[in-house]
Parts: structure tokens; sequence; C-alpha cells
């Protein structure tokens, strides 16, 4: 029996990152319904982030790559939460230990931060918000959440950003379980499935495309 999957052409999408980790999970999650470029692939420049909250970056970020390549361009704000320290380093959560920043001395930092607060104070949350953008006048964007604890120490080689520092309610950290796992109930796994199904409801891939899209 033929369908109209086998025949449907893979929609083009710039995602508006440079982070090699995001790039390669966005990929996996958007799965072969897409053909994804990175913005360093299309020349195009990514805007500072200087909004407040993880929407308002994201926005920022799409509407920007959308309007330099003229495709539809997602990009994602996301971050660590940390109750104990009011909510940061949240938006600042992939520069907070300054300009030159890098995961491990994020992670150093915000382990120095807790160093004095006991195991049952350290709760913690990531946040992904996912933006697309069908052109720089339309956006919709899309939210995911993921609760946990703030370990003593680094658990776990696999993810990237504060994975190996962050226990999942199973008792692992994010860096200790798979990929597949990890894509499954993260934060940005989450907001992806919000954002396939508005990018099926939009781009009208219920011909049989949408298998891919779910």
């Amino acid at each position: 029996m033929t369908t109209t999957q086998s025949v449907t052409q893979p929609v083009d999408i710039v995602v508006a990152s440079g982070n090699q980790g995001k790039l390669s999970e966005l990929r996996s999650l958007l799965g072969p319904g897409f053909r994804i470029q990175s913005a360093g692939d299309l020349g195009a420049d990514l805007p500072e982030e200087t909004e407040t909250t993880f929407a308002g970056n994201a926005r920022l970020k799409a509407v920007a790559v959308a309007r330099q390549t003229g495709m539809i361009a997602i990009a994602d704000d996301s971050g660590l939460e940390v109750r104990a320290l009011n909510g940061a380093p949240g938006v600042y959560s992939a520069r907070y230990s300054g300009a030159n920043a890098t995961d491990a001395t994020n992670r150093e930092k915000l382990l120095h931060e807790l160093r004095d607060v006991p195991a049952e104070d350290r709760h913690a949350r990531f946040v992904s918000v996912i933006a697309i953008a069908f052109s720089p006048d339309d956006v919709e964007t899309a939210e995911g959440t993921v609760d946990g604890l703030v370990t003593f120490g680094e658990r776990g080689s696999g993810g990237f950003g504060y994975d190996s520092l962050f226990e999942l309610p199973g008792g692992k950290t994010m860096a200790e379980i798979s990929s597949e796992e990890k894509n499954a109930i993260s934060h940005r796994g989450r907001a992806m499935v919000q954002a396939r199904d508005i990018l099926a409801r939009r781009l009208d891939r219920s011909d049989g495309a949408e298998g891919d899209l779910r």
C-alpha cells in the first residue's frame, strides 16, 4: 500500500544556535520530516541575548535568523533555575561564570554557590522555551520544564551544560541516562512535543508526514 509520506519532501528549517549539543538534540527531536541547518551553516548572525526571559530570548534569536535567511527559524532558550538562588542562573545559565564561561566553569560556580545548602533545599528545574518564526512577524512558542535537585558533585558523562549536576526524581542525573531517555523526559523534549504539534498544524502535515513529527 502506497502512502503519501514516502513522497513528502522534508521541510527546511534553520536552527538559531551555535551550541553543538543543543543542535544535536534539536535535530534528533525534530526527526526525519525536516532538513536542519544551523544559523552558522547559512552565514546568519545570532543576536546578543538581551531579554530577561527565556521566551524573550528565544523569540529574539528566531526572528533575527528568520529575517536573515528567509526560512522558518527555530530557537531554543533554556536554562537552570535553582530555588535556593532565587531562580539563578536562569537566563544567564550559559554565561553564569562570566564572559568566557564554559560548561565546566559554570558547573564549578554553581557548586560553589550551593556549597552550604543542604540536600533537601537544592531544588531546581530546567526550563526550555522554543520559538518558531514562520516569518519575522509570525512567531509561536512552546515551553517545557523538568524538576529535580542539584547534586553535590558531577555524575555521568552524557549530555552537556548542567546535566551532570541535575538529579532526576529517579535518582540518576541527566548525564547518567541515554540520549533517548533524555529526549523523552527533558525540558527541551517536552517543549519540542508542543513545537512539533505547532509545525504539524501550520505546515498541514496531516497528509501522512505527520508521522515524522510526533
